[in-house]
């Protein structure tokens, strides 16, 4: 799921269509950052949305088109602890509380191929998502927000640092940090892939 250097050409030259391309082309990746950090739809939603706000305000200011994907995951970012600060002040919020957003009939980017499988396959998948999810919402912000980027976005450590705006040592720290903290997760709740019966 890439760009043309000529549309972000254009984007950033304030042609606006090109700009609604942009926006098409990194949606999902930017909802589903937004979703595996909190898990809920509806802020994975706002916080996509207020990303693109922002990105259409400044691509403009954007002076290095190669750090075009590191940018706009600096603002998604950005808008997820922002939202997430706004949520504490508001009231203590346990980790426990945030559960699972809409059926995934409710956001068709989310579909797939495995909706046509086995009927249990299926269901272990989405078992197996949810129950990987809520180990997720065990780290740390810190930890969460690198290991989302790398696992599943699959962003370098060159990208995430400079979306994070940390060096290149302190995001390799936070990744593995996050990985040993879900490593012991998975051990004091006995998740091995024999007790799941597929792989993890």
């Amino acid at each position: 799921m890439m760009h043309s250097d000529l549309l972000l050409s254009q984007a950033r030259a304030g042609d606006q269509h090109a700009q609604g391309k942009l926006v098409q082309v990194w949606y999902k990746r930017i909802y589903n950052f937004s979703y595996k950090f909190f898990y809920d739809h509806d802020l994975a939603m706002e916080v996509s949305q207020r990303t693109f706000i922002s990105m259409h305000r400044n691509i403009i200011y954007l002076q290095d088109s190669e750090r075009f994907r590191s940018w706009l995951y600096t603002i998604a970012v950005n808008c997820c602890r922002e939202e997430l600060r706004k949520r504490k002040s508001e009231r203590s919020v346990s980790l426990h509380d945030l559960m699972p957003g809409e059926a995934e009939d409710s956001h068709p980017w989310e579909t797939s191929a495995s909706r046509r499988e086995d009927p249990e396959r299926v269901f272990r998948q989405n078992e197996l998502s949810d129950l990987l999810h809520d180990c997720l919402m065990k780290l740390s912000d810190e930890q969460r927000e690198v290991v989302i980027m790398k696992e599943y976005e699959g962003l370098k450590f060159r990208e995430i640092a400079e979306a994070l705006n940390v060096s290149e040592n302190t995001v390799k720290s936070r990744m593995y940090y996050g990985l040993e903290a879900l490593k012991r997760i998975f051990e004091r709740r006995k998740i091995t892939k024999e007790t799941l019966g597929y792989e993890l």
